[in-house]
């Protein structure tokens, strides 16, 4: 069983569908997923930005999707050590994988994923940066 954790624009594009839903489910029936205590309130931010792109009465129907996704993550805390990606923003992903010891992160993110395998061991994440594609061919 893998530790997976989940960039929070693939779990915002899986209460759409396609394969990063399919990648998300995969991951939480099969793996242990992680979550931390910012990439939750990174989610709950990014509801306030559905509502410029969904129609409203859409919002509460994926904002239900998402929380019970959330449930099913082991929620640790975990402080901000690792400062390697070009988006700070990104670097509480590198953080959990670090804390976790993820086998994988989930993301769509190019800044992300334009971090080579060398610098992530160098900085004791032993994670890969993947796409939900990529997990699915992975895993399968």
């Amino acid at each position: 069983m893998a530790k997976v954790v989940i960039d929070a624009n693939v779990i915002i594009s899986a209460a759409f569908g396609g394969k990063p839903l399919e990648a998300v489910i995969r991951a939480f029936r099969d793996h242990e997923v992680y979550l931390s205590d910012s990439i939750a309130r990174e989610l709950e931010t990014v509801f306030l930005k559905l509502s410029k792109k969904i129609p409203s009465e859409r919002i509460p129907i994926v904002q239900e999707k998402i929380r019970g996704l959330m449930a099913f993550a082991r929620r640790i805390s975990v402080p901000i050590e690792v400062t390697l990606s070009r988006d700070a923003k990104d670097d509480h992903y590198l953080s959990l994988c670090k804390e976790v010891k993820a086998d994988f992160l989930i993301t769509g993110d190019k800044d992300l994923l334009s971090l080579s395998p060398e610098i992530l061991h160098r900085h004791g994440i032993p994670s890969r940066i993947v796409t939900p594609n990529v997990f699915l061919e992975i895993i399968s």
